[in-house]
């Protein structure tokens, strides 16, 4: 009798074992194509970059299906979403600043989470570093120090806005430039655009 528990125990084991290991598989193969756990809390997507909506997204085709992607870090002038919601200053120059870096590329993401609009939160690799680091290089675009840092990953990207300061370069040439959250407030929730 103990010998017939120990045998069933054993193919029950055994069937248990492949029916988890066949589903894992199935599961990683459906899995690989478009994400791949890359360390706690990241993940990557690969594809192709199909537009730039802004200087801090873009849209990335992946497998057939597009992502919309927010840049970790940091934060761009907005550009114009009509009437009731114009662009900033350097808003333009910051979505073509980031399109001759990454539109039309194929390229793997590193991503962290999907924010409240449902965007994915990537680093996106662009001439061996990040077009996220290349924008606030570029005085394209705002290390994101909203909500006392709360979205601010790399932490490099203080240094990195401090020199683009230091020289003028892109939205530092104006003297007055405003950080696009505190322009979503005063000028698209408050109307009080200068």
């Amino acid at each position: 009798m103990k010998t017939l528990q120990k045998q069933s125990s054993f193919k029950l084991t055994r069937g248990l074992l492949a029916a988890t290991v066949a589903v894992t598989s199935i599961g990683l193969f459906a899995f690989s194509g478009s994400a791949a756990a890359q360390g706690a809390g990241q993940y990557a997507l690969t594809g192709k970059v199909v537009q730039v909506s802004d200087g801090d997204t873009i849209n990335l085709l992946v497998d057939k299906t597009q992502h919309r992607i927010r840049l970790a870090s940091i934060d761009a002038p907005e550009t114009s979403h009509g009437s009731e919601r114009p662009g900033q200053p350097f808003g333009e120059a910051s979505r073509k600043n980031l399109a001759d870096y990454v539109a039309g590329k194929t390229l793997t993401l590193t991503c962290y989470e999907k924010d409240h609009y449902g965007r994915d939160v990537c680093d996106v690799p662009a001439n061996g570093t990040t077009a996220n680091r290349l924008q606030v290089q570029d005085g394209m675009a705002w290390a994101n120090q909203q909500a006392k840092g709360k979205f601010l990953r790399d932490k490099t990207l203080v240094s990195l806005q401090s020199d683009a300061q230091k020289k003028k370069l892109g939205l530092w040439a104006e003297p007055a430039a405003v950080a696009p959250w505190e322009w979503r407030v005063v000028c698209w929730q408050n109307k009080k655009c200068k």
